[in-house]
């Protein structure tokens, strides 16, 4: 099976998945377009988990502000893991995807923080030219996302929200206004092309490959130009 997110397939997720509601049932879908929705939807799961080597969790959706996870009091609606929801572990196979998704229609893919990867994230703005500045300069760069919220976030080897403080330190910025942030264990990023809190999909600025997602790039490799480009955004 051939590594499709960033071309045909990732095209179809795209356009399959950012128009639903993700609420219980998928209200207004026929049954043949739910059924294909769905198997998008496990396509999808089964590339992250297998090609990535990602665990994937379902996830609550939004609509109109309210979460499909039923608690009308939640504070992230759209953008937590549902309750009870089991973890889809790297290496499923498509029958076990299947499976899970099958119980939690409509989901959005949520990835685990701190496994596999860390993420630095900051404005999409700041994202975009950090991603030239770093490509030019020849520095590796893994997978990078942008939110309907207007974040970039650049997935970096795990560790880096730990040791982050002492790379700011070390480099200088540790006294720095940065609008810059490293997401690390215990917490969850919505992965393309799921819609995040209601507010539209997240997409790749850089998608996954196999070697990226196996082995992103250590953070002290682009901390120094993040933390640069942020400090001039705000200057």
């Amino acid at each position: 099976m051939g590594f499709t997110i960033s071309g045909t397939r990732f095209r179809e997720m795209r356009s399959g998945l950012t128009g639903l509601s993700g609420l219980p049932g998928l209200p207004g879908l026929s049954g043949t377009r739910r059924r294909g929705v769905r198997s998008v939807e496990c396509a999808v799961v089964t590339e992250y988990t297998g090609l990535c080597g990602w665990d994937v969790v379902p996830g609550a959706r939004a609509v109109s502000g309210q979460c499909s996870c039923g608690d009308t009091a939640c504070t992230a609606p759209g953008a937590h893991p549902l309750a009870f929801a089991p973890v889809v572990p790297a290496g499923a196979t498509a029958g076990a995807v299947t499976g899970v998704w099958s119980r939690f229609p409509g989901a959005a893919l949520l990835l685990p923080v701190g496994r596999r990867f860390d993420v630095l994230e900051v404005s999409e703005t700041a994202g975009r030219r950090a991603l030239v500045r770093l490509e030019r300069m020849g520095l590796p760069v893994g997978p990078v996302c942008a939110t309907p919220t207007g974040r970039a976030q650049f997935l970096v080897a795990p560790g880096a929200a730990a040791g982050l403080p002492r790379l700011l330190y070390r480099m200088g910025w540790d006294d720095a206004e940065l609008d810059l942030r490293c997401l690390g264990p215990g917490a969850h990023i919505t992965a393309p092309p799921s819609d995040h809190g209601g507010l539209g999909p997240v997409r790749w600025l850089r998608p996954p490959t196999p070697h990226t997602a196996a082995a992103p790039p250590q953070a002290r490799l682009l901390l120094g130009t993040l933390a640069y480009i942020c400090h001039r955004s705000v200057s």
